[in-house]
Order: C-alpha cells, then structure tokens, then sequence
C-alpha cells in the first residue's frame, strides 16, 4: 500500500510485480513496440548498475533528454534507484537551453537520443538512449540503501527563454503526497477493475512535464495500466489509434481535445447543433444518441485526463454533452501534482474544481494564488547549487476566484493581465472565450500592445477561409464590457501560434513579432523534394500542425507557401481527407481464410503445377514461421501464384498481398475494364480475388501510409506480406528501378524481408514463346535479410534491390 511507501523506487517493485503484462506501447512507423514491465523493471536497474560502475552516487546529476518510452523510463527510474537526481528536458525544447541546463546542473552522465548527443556537443559521458539494452550492465543493482521521503528526487526546468533557467527541485515527499492517497481510494476498486483491465492511456504529453509524469510514471504502476505514447497530433491519427487499440483514458492538453473536437464536426455534419439540443439528458441518454460518435472511439473510451492550461468552458461544455468524462485540474510545477481537481461526476463548469486533501490555498488581495502544503516544493536549483525558498507559501503566478461552492475558477496568468491607463484590469482570456465563440475562428490570442494612450489589448487571429476578421472583432466586442474593447486585431498568416510543448500560446512571442512588424510571410523557395522526402515532410506537418494529409496534396507542394497553403486549408477544413481506397480485414476472418487456404492447396498450386510446370530454386534453406517482407520483381499479372507455389505451405496460407490501388479500386467502381460488360462483372472479380489471395491497395498516387499501416497490421494478425517494388510489370523481365518506399516500408515493419524472382515468364514473352507446360520458368528465392534498423530507407531498399537482381 502507498502508506508503506517512504520513496519512489518502491516503484520499481512494482514493475517486477505486474511481470509480463505490458507497460508501454511504442507506436513506431506504424508498428506496436510494446515492453512487458518485468523488462522495465530488469532494464532500470541495469542502468542503476551502469551509474554504480561509473561512481555516479547519490545527489549527482544526470540529464536525460530524449523522446517518451521505455529507454527514458529506465534511466529515471535507474537514476530513482541510486538516489541520482534525473534532470529531464522536454525532447523538443531548444539545443542552446539544453546547453544551460548542462552548464547549471553539471551532470556526470548525458542520456538522450544519439541526434541530440550530437547537437549537444558536449564533454560529458553521454549513454543513446535508443542503445540502452545493449550497452548496460547484464546484471542489476539494487536501490541505495539511504533512500528516504525527504531526498531530493528530480530537477525540472520550467523556463530558459529570458535570463537563466531556474529548476524546479521535487523531493520523494512531494510526490509521495499526492500518490498515497490515489493509491489508498483505488485500493477499495481494484476489485472492480479487473473486469476492465488493462486500463489503456494514450499519453500525448513529454515525460519531463510533471502532468505527464503523473500519467505516465506515477499511476500506471498502480493499476498494471498500459501507456501508449503519442507524439503524432493530428486529430485523425488519434481518433485511428484510440479505437484500434481500443483505449480507455486520453491524457491530453486542451489543444488536443479542441484538436479532436473538429475531426469529429467535420465527420460527423450537425453534431454541435446535436451537442446543445442535449441539455438535461442523463448520461445514458447520451451515450445512447451519441452512440457513433463512442463507436468512433471504440467503446472501451470513456475518458479525458485535461491539464498543462484551461479547458475552454465550451470545450468542456462538448464533451460532456456527448457522454465522455472530463477530468481537469489546476496545479503547476512548484506544486508537483494537482493543486485542486473537477469532479468527473459532478463537473462545476468553466471551474478547474476543488481543492484536494493536504493543500491549503488562499486568494491574495491582487487575486494571485497562493498554496502551500506537503506537495509544494519549496527547493530550487539555480546557479550551480540548491535554494530553499524562504516563505511557505508558494506565489503561483496566477489569478483565479473561489464561486459559492468552493470551486477554483482560473481567470489567467497574472503577467498576461493588461492594466489599462486607467488602471482597469483586462483578463486575456475573457476576451478570448468571446472571440472563439464566433463563426469562422479557428483559434484566437489576445496579449498586450503599447499604444499613445498606453497599454491595449490586440487580437491575433487564426481564421477559416473567406472569415471576415473585422466583423468577427465586431461582434465579440459586443459581448464585452466598454473597457475591454479590442481596437486592433491581426489576421495570423501562418499556419499556426507560436506554442510551448504542451501547447500553451506564447503571447509575449506574438507581441514581439507584432509590435516589431516581423509577421513571417515566407517566400516561395523551392523545395526540391523527392517522393521519401514528402513522406517526412507529411509526417512533420501533421505532427506539429495536428492536421491529416493524404499524399496526393503533398505531392502537389513545390514551395513553402505551398506548404503554408495546404496546412491553413487542412485546419479550416479539419477532418479526413477523403480517401477512396478500402483496406479490408475480412478477409482474415473465419470461414474465409479457411475457404482461401483450400483453395491455394487444392485447386491454385495444382493447377500452377499443371499448366506451367515451374521449376523452384530456392537459396533459402529454412524460412521463418514468423511474418516476413517478401519482395520481387514484377513480370506479369500472374507473378503471385508462381511466388506462393515457390513458398512452403505454411508461408503462403498466411500472405497478405499488395496490389495496384489504381487497380484495385477500377475493380471496385465497375469501370475502365474496356467494355460495358467487363465492367459490370469487375466488382465480383474485385470480392473474389480478395477472399482468394488476400489482397489489398497499394495506391501509385495517394493513400501510401494507410496502405503501409495495413501492411503493419497484417503482420500483427501474423501475415507475411508480398510486394513488387517496381512499381510495374517490366513486360520483358528487364530490372526496374525499386520505389524508395519498399526500404521505408521494410523499416516500419521491422521483419526479415525474403527476397525472390522469377525468371523466364518475360523471356518466353519477349520472344514469342509458350510458357503452357514450358518448364523453362524459374522461381527462386534468393535470400532472406536481417532488417539492419538504423540504415535509411534509401539504404534498405537498395540492399532489397541487390537481393533480387544481383
């Protein structure tokens, strides 16, 4: 139980307790990573040991940086382990505060991702994190000896852009105050959660953010919770990803909600209009008449964990109309965890709830916050050394008002607050609320401007296609009380605000720009991209833009206004692009893998070995029962059956095979077959050859990354999947050039690739010949290949080519 808890590596036993049920889900390039907790258990106190062989002992600093997942997760626990203080830094942040950070801190160890390591350049030992399992010690250590509650535990820096950073000091206590008695009132439930274990979150926000480590670090372990991480924010891929691995809790900032909030009005027309009719429904009533929408989610999801800023009250508003629970607080770094908590059950709107146990919170005359109590720390890390804060009570920075109830209404950060020459104070965020409200905003930012007649309020604008900026300030002015009138506004011509990792806007940024006339209009530079580099670039821009992208817009982009272009157009029509292409799993089910196994034994292979006679050479002498990438070169459309009779049986019973998308989808739409006749029976050809040989698009122009990800999902369902890299049938048997997304193809699965080909159907072609019971066709499989996970996609599809044609 918590109450026995006198520190934070008690965790760890923990991890070995829960065993092989898994911690973490790693969605890599379309492929599940997944680590059991006995292995984070095993992999934190090697690195524990690594700390010991290198004399880093107890107080000592190590900094690591780098992406969420189990490596990161193994250095601070290995760190908690020793009494070594983790100094974590947000993966995304600067290179030159990150230099700060190392410079104040002077850590005897750097653990972070290899690019980093580089960038930072520095004479400190430094461990890859990506390398970690290979690098440590086999054996563990065990915990220090010394450990207490009153032990520092962690260093976070919350700042670095003016002046020097400052860190953020938690003691094993601090934590301790919060978790002990979760663990306490979950206790009287485990029972209960069996029914619905494992409890699934999709954590979207950086290990080093203390809401992200309470979601991610502290509670998992108590209820052998999953954590699947989520770097990817783009509405779309997080609605995808919360059915298909049928999450339970989104732990997520207010961007991402408001993110998700417009995937779901694009897809399904009228559902805002739905959302306000609902008022006074109960909660059954509602999941009932919002029942798609929960089939959207998959109906294992029922709630959102809110934190890192506020969660508009309209936002709130929505999700609760549609029956998922909202879960947000109030709490910032100084205070380690929350500071108060809404009610799922009992949600005081546009309120961030009531104070929790322990805490002890007071308004001061200027309506600043102030707390204190046994989760506040009261230590910080600046200038090489520790720094006890006088007072015991922390001045948190922000203004907020307690309503009848007791509960805690933000009202914002106290140096945002604009004081007019006339001493009246302007809430950015009031003026906010009234601006998002209008029709036509996507989003809205109000920070300070000096004016002749002194400091103002100014409006910066993210607006949809063809919105009327003047008249949407208009009309928000009038919702507003004569002081706080904004006079001016901008309409922002980039894609997006300037933001911190968790998504908070940078105001003073903004006013900087503005005041400074620096507004970044771009220039229409070209941007000489090949087809691998639009696959990164789609990445990057969905990733930080929180957009979908199918491939045929990017393929359209040549400069970067082109970019800037399709990213505004994609986020004033927030949804999925339509996509025509159908990837089935139907196909897999009983009885039509059973029906599709009979016929490739009983009536496919014989009659291959009847009319063609083909003779198999294959190089491989064992092949795998495990999936594979099985790669060859492209002669004719009758390529496929001569590759499964070359393959033992229990290989080609479990293919699933790629086909022309093009193809695929004429088949489906009844068309371009060369009559009307051909045409009317080509979607029965489009059913048959599906159940028959598992086939599924693999479009020439657009939808490449749905295809890749069904591929990924097909050997998940333990399939092996053939592709033709060419691109197209040589005719003749003369080599093709391979498409450079067969390597990227074969990274993001992370299986052997089989390589095969098959001569003499183009020889026999070219030269008139007969292949009817011919002999002279060949079907060979050449070599089976290692996936060497840190060569490029350039690099292994150039390693494929040579394995089919060399």
């Amino acid at each position: 139980m918590s109450q026995q808890r006198t520190n934070l590596a008690s965790l760890v036993n923990d991890f070995s307790r829960h065993g092989s049920q898994i911690a973490v889900v790693l969605r890599e390039d379309n492929r599940n990573d997944e680590t059991t907790y006995g292995q984070l258990a095993t992999l934190s106190r090697r690195f524990a040991a690594e700390l010991v062989s290198r004399r880093i002992f107890k107080g000592d600093r190590v900094l690591i940086w780098g992406e969420n997942g189990p490596e990161w997760i193994a250095a601070f626990f290995g760190c908690v382990l020793r009494g070594v203080l983790p100094v974590p830094i947000d993966s995304a942040g600067a290179v030159e505060f990150a230099r700060q950070v190392e410079q104040d801190v002077s850590p005897k160890l750097i653990a972070a991702d290899a690019r980093k390591i580089a960038l930072l350049s520095s004479d400190v030992p430094a461990l890859d994190l990506a390398r970690l399992p290979e690098v440590l010690p086999f054996e563990g250590a065990s915990p220090a000896n010394d450990l207490s509650e009153d032990d520092a535990l962690q260093i976070v820096f919350t700042s670095g852009t003016t002046g020097q950073p400052k860190g953020v000091v938690h003691t094993h206590k601090n934590v301790l105050a919060s978790l002990r008695p979760i663990e306490t009132e979950m206790g009287k439930y485990l029972r209960y959660e069996r029914f619905f274990h494992p409890i699934r979150f999709l954590h979207t926000l950086p290990l080093s953010h203390v809401f992200g480590q309470f979601m991610g670090l502290w509670i998992p372990p108590l209820l052998a919770a999953e954590v699947h991480y989520e770097s990817r924010l783009a509405g779309a891929d997080i609605l995808r990803r919360i059915k298909r691995e049928r999450i339970s809790v989104l732990v997520a900032v207010p961007r991402v909600l408001d993110l998700l909030r417009r995937e779901l009005t694009f897809r399904f027309r009228g559902l805002e209009e739905r959302t306000d009719a609902s008022a006074g429904w109960s909660a059954l009533k509602r999941w009932w008449k919002f029942l798609d929408v929960h089939r959207a989610f998959g109906l294992k999801f029922w709630a959102f964990v809110c934190g890192g800023a506020s969660l508009p009250p309209a936002g709130e508003r929505f999700w609760n109309a549609l029956g998922f629970v909202v879960i947000q607080g109030y709490g910032m770094t100084e205070t380690t965890a929350l500071v108060s908590v809404n009610h799922p059950f009992h949600a005081a709107e546009g309120s961030v709830g009531k104070i929790l146990p322990g805490r002890e919170v007071r308004i001061a005359e200027d309506g600043e916050v102030l707390v204190r109590g046994e989760t506040i720390s009261n230590l910080t890390w600046q200038n090489g050394s520790l720094h006890r804060q006088d007072s015991e009570w922390l001045a948190t920075g922000d203004l907020a008002e307690f309503d009848k109830e007791g509960n805690l209404r933000f009202r914002g950060r106290k140096k945002d607050v604009i004081v007019t020459a006339a001493g009246l104070n302007i809430y950015p965020e009031d003026l906010e609320s009234a601006l998002k409200r209008q029709t036509g905003v996507r989003d809205a930012s109000v920070f300070e401007v000096e004016t002749e007649s002194g400091p103002a309020a100014m409006a910066a604008l993210l607006l949809e296609s063809g919105a009327d900026g003047a008249a949407i300030v208009e009309a928000a002015n009038r919702e507003l009380a004569a002081f706080q009138q904004m006079g001016r506004w901008v309409r922002w011509p980039e894609s997006d605000f300037p933001r911190t990792s968790t998504g908070k806007v940078l105001r003073r940024e903004l006013a900087r720009i503005v005041q400074g006339g620096g507004i970044a209009q771009g220039n229409g530079n070209e941007l000489n991209l090949d087809s691998l580099g639009r696959v990164e670039l789609q990445s990057r821009l969905e990733q930080q833009y929180g957009v979908s992208l199918d491939d045929a817009s990017v393929a359209n982009v040549r400069t970067e206004q082109d970019v800037r272009e399709l990213v505004a157009d994609r986020q004033g029509h927030s949804g999925p692009v339509e996509d025509s292409h159908v990837y089935p799993h139907w196909p897999w089910k009983q009885p039509i893998a059973g029906m599709r196994d009979a016929f490739l034994e009983l009536a496919a292979m014989p009659l291959t070995r009847f009319l063609a006679k083909p003779v198999v050479r294959n190089q491989v002498r064992q092949f795998p029962p495990a999936p594979m990438l099985i790669v060859a070169n492209h002669v004719t459309s009758y390529d496929v059956p001569f590759l499964l009779y070359a393959l033992p049986g229990y290989v080609r019973r479990r293919l699933a095979v790629a086909m022309s998308g093009e193809m695929i989808l004429d088949w489906r739409r009844a068309r371009n077959q060369g009559n009307w006749a051909l045409n009317s029976l080509a979607p029965f050809e489009y059913w048959l050859v599906t159940a028959l040989f598992n086939i599924f698009p693999l479009p020439q122009y657009s939808g490449f990354r749905r295809s890749f990800a069904h591929a990924e999902d097909a050997v998940k369902h333990g399939y092996s999947v053939i592709v033709f890299p060419e691109g197209r049938r040589s005719g003749d048997g003369t080599p093709q050039p391979f498409k450079q997304g067969a390597g990227l193809l074969w990274k993001q699965m992370g299986t052997p690739a089989l390589a095969m080909r098959t001569h003499g159907l183009g020889e026999l072609k070219a030269h008139g010949g007969r292949w009817f019971r011919s002999g002279r066709i060949t079907v060979s499989a050449r070599a089976l290949l290692p996936l060497d996970p840190n060569a490029s996609p350039r690099e292994l599809t150039e390693k494929l080519r040579a394995a089919v044609f060399d």
